[in-house]
């Protein structure tokens, strides 16, 4: 039996719920463990979350982790956030010892094929954490001063390594983890750069490209979408995807698609990997519904301050924001969009040479 956690709050719970949908298909018998992180989420859960899902509130983790509840005084909530990335894994290997191995996802990622290979791979390394790079193409490298490897996907042995791992980690991140890139650091993230050399032989580094597929690495691979549904990247299937800032705009027809300083993608392969996603995030929005008339995805304020003005022409120009029209998404902009990656970090090149 395979173990996963992640954590999220009342935003992020219609994803959150469709993350936990998608590994009840691909992994029937697995466990997903949820931080919940405020009284409404851990309320919706432990009514429809099902016999898969197991229900942990964000006050029985501070109550037993001291130095993270004292935390908060000196970060964002944000910020906060993202030091509860090695403090939950690290309190649930210790709560409930009989997990040989922790599989941690952010609540934005979805699985559309099975996980098996992420396990098998790690049985063969003999490791005891995994990871996964970034993946940036050429004209990307720049966002590796955020860190070269992601946070949205890892894995722990319940050993003296895995543990030890998460030990440090954790430490690290109550001493200082702030949304600001300072020299060898950024959030929870940047800390893992070192783990190659701090862990050795015992991480892996998962080389799969369908795994942890993501806005900024899908550009400059090759794909097959079959008639099936299946995705192929690079000849494999798409696992594991990481929708990152996807999230809708307008009511549920004009969406934010977290593209536009990456690269959008073309829409034949927009279509087989965002819309499944869309179907799994209805069919989660009305299950909740079901039991909490009108909930609905968060409204977020808009916001026009100097990036939004900044990032304006190149909106017009690439788009980033999609049309929803069934299951497909729209760009509008013929094909233009892909190059919105590479146009970018010329203009920063430029900018920088000033």
């Amino acid at each position: 039996m395979n173990h996963y956690c992640t954590y999220f709050d009342r935003g992020f719970l219609i994803p959150g719920l469709a993350l936990a949908r998608s590994l009840a298909a691909h992994d029937p018998a697995a466990v997903l463990w949820v931080l919940a992180l405020d009284d409404e989420t851990a309320a919706v859960l432990r009514e429809i979350g099902g016999p898969g899902l197991r229900v942990v509130p964000l006050a029985e983790l501070e109550a037993d982790d001291p130095g993270l509840a004292a935390a908060k005084a000196d970060r964002t909530q944000v910020e906060y956030y993202f030091t509860l990335s090695p403090c939950w894994p690290r309190w649930l290997l210790r709560a409930q010892p009989a997990i040989e191995r922790l599989t941690y996802l952010d609540a934005d990622m979805f699985f559309l094929a099975s996980p098996a290979g992420i396990f098998a791979a790690l049985d063969e390394a003999k490791a005891s954490v995994l990871i996964t790079a970034h993946r940036f193409p050429s004209w990307l490298r720049h966002y590796e001063q955020h860190g070269h490897f992601n946070v949205g996907l890892l894995v722990f042995a319940n050993d003296d390594a895995g543990r030890g791992c998460l030990d440090t980690w954790r430490e690290e991140c109550l001493a200082w983890c702030h949304d600001r890139i300072e020299p060898g650091r950024y959030a929870d993230q940047k800390y893992l750069d070192v783990w190659p050399e701090r862990l050795g032989g015992r991480l892996l580094v998962l080389p799969d490209a369908g795994v942890n597929l993501a806005p900024w690495n899908w550009a400059g691979r090759r794909y097959e979408c079959a008639a099936d549904g299946v995705v192929r990247v690079d000849d494999a299937p798409v696992v594991l995807f990481h929708y990152a800032r996807f999230r809708p705009v307008w009511g549920t027809w004009w969406w934010q698609s977290g593209q536009l300083d990456y690269g959008v993608m073309p829409g034949r392969l927009r279509r087989a990997l965002y819309g499944p996603y869309w179907r799994a995030l209805e069919r989660a929005r009305a299950e909740i519904a079901a039991r909490r008339p009108g909930f609905d995805f968060p409204r977020r304020p808009a916001r026009r301050g100097r990036a939004y003005w900044r990032a304006l022409p190149l909106r017009v120009v690439f788009g980033g924001d999609w049309l929803r029209v069934g299951d497909a998404f729209f760009n509008l902009r013929l094909g233009a969009g892909r190059w919105s990656g590479q146009v970018l970090t010329k203009l920063r090149t430029i900018r920088l040479r000033r």
